[in-house]
C-alpha cells in the first residue's frame, strides 16, 4: 500500500508545521533523524537548514524518492529503508529527531531514548478532535486529548500546540497536535 501511495503521489509532500515553524530551535549542524519519513519533504528542509539528516522509511519507493530528490536539490541525506517499528533508533544517537504523520505509540520511550542530552523531538500528528476529514480514519492512529504529553513524560516541553474544537473552527490549529520537547 505504501510503495504505490508513495509512487503515485504527485509532490514530495509537505514540510510539517512543528519544522517549519520552530527549526530556529535547532542547534546548526546537529544530528537529525526524519522517522517514518515519507518522500522526504521534511528531511531535505532540515539539510537545506544545514543539519547533517538521516531519513528512514519502510517504503523503498520514498525512499527513493527522497534520494532523487536530495540529489537534484544538491543535499546530503542519508536515507535508507527501515522498520523503526522492529529497529527503533538506538540510545543517545540523535540531536533532533523529527515525526511527523506516524504514530506507534509503543515507540515512545525508544524516541524518547534515542535522543542525546539537550536533544529536541519535534512530533506532529492528527487529533481524535477533528473538524476535517484529513488524516487517518481510524481512531487508532490519532492521538487523544494531551496525549503527546504523555507519551513523553520525561522530556521537557518547550512549544505545544493542540485547539482540538474550541471557538471558531474554521480558524487555526485544527485536527492536529504538536509537540517539540527537549531531553535535559
Amino acid at each position: 500500500m505504501w510503495n504505490r501511495r508513495h509512487a503515485e503521489a504527485e509532490t514530495l509532500g509537505r514540510v510539517a508545521a512543528v519544522l517549519e515553524q520552530n527549526i530556529h530551535l535547532a542547534a546548526p549542524g546537529c544530528r537529525a533523524l526524519d522517522l517514518a519519513c515519507g518522500r522526504g519533504a521534511n528531511a531535505l528542509h532540515m539539510a537545506a537548514a544545514g543539519l547533517a539528516v538521516t531519513a528512514w522509511d519502510l517504503s523503498p519507493v520514498a525512499i527513493s524518492r527522497l534520494d532523487s530528490a536530495a540529489v537534484e536539490e544538491g543535499l546530503v541525506v542519508e536515507a535508507a529503508v527501515r522498520d523503526v517499528i522492529a529497529s527503533p533508533p538506538e540510545p543517545r544517537t540523535f540531536d533532533l529527531i523529527l515525526v511527523s504523520f506516524f504514530l506507534e505509540r509503543k515507540l515512545a520511550p525508544a524516541i524518547a531514548a534515542a535522543l542525546k542530552p539537550g536533544g529536541l523531538l519535534y512530533y506532529q500528528t492528527y487529533s481524535r478532535a477533528a473538524v476535517t476529514d484529513e488524516g487517518p480514519s481510524s481512531e487508532q492512529f490519532r492521538l487523544d486529548d494531551n496525549e503527546l504529553l504523555e507519551l513523553f513524560p520525561t522530556l521537557k516541553i518547550r512549544v505545544y500546540r493542540e485547539e482540538r474544537c474550541l471557538g471558531d473552527t474554521h480558524r487555526g490549529w485544527r485536527d492536529m497536535a504538536m509537540l517539540v520537547a527537549e531531553k535535559t
